[in-house]
């Protein structure tokens, strides 16, 4: 057996960036990771990749008509693998932009900026211990 095989699939996705890379964190938490610069190559990935955790941005859009953000598309598709958590990053501004995309599509824990690296150490070490037991 691989590595590849042994560890489960962490998707990060960073659009716009402008934050630490946490790909240490993920991976001292024992997942492979996998990073992606935009949603929709994404959601293009995702119909090869099965990830336990995809890790995202909220970018709020406001000249979208019908959507919050590009990541509620993403959220539609994740709804469909009901065994993918997802972490969220955002701005406190938008929190309340945030809250409506949450209720209509659950996440495992919204972190705002500036990400405080020990509370995403928790979320990244609970999320393993789930998927090992």
């Amino acid at each position: 057996m691989t590595d590849k095989d042994l560890k489960p699939e962490l998707l990060i996705i960073t659009e716009l960036g402008g934050y630490p890379d946490f790909s240490s964190i993920y991976q001292q938490a024992g997942f492979r990771t996998i990073q992606i610069h935009s949603v929709r190559k994404a959601m293009r990935e995702l119909k090869k990749l099965r990830p336990a955790v995809v890790v995202a941005e909220f970018n709020y859009q406001s000249d979208f008509r019908d959507r919050t953000s590009s990541l509620e598309s993403l959220m539609a598709v994740l709804q469909r693998r009901p065994d993918t958590e997802t972490i969220i990053f955002f701005e406190k501004e938008f929190e309340h932009q945030l809250q409506r995309l949450i209720a209509r599509f659950p996440a495992h824990i919204c972190l705002p900026f500036p990400i405080e690296t020990q509370k995403l150490e928790m979320a990244v070490r609970q999320l393993a211990a789930q998927l090992r037991d």
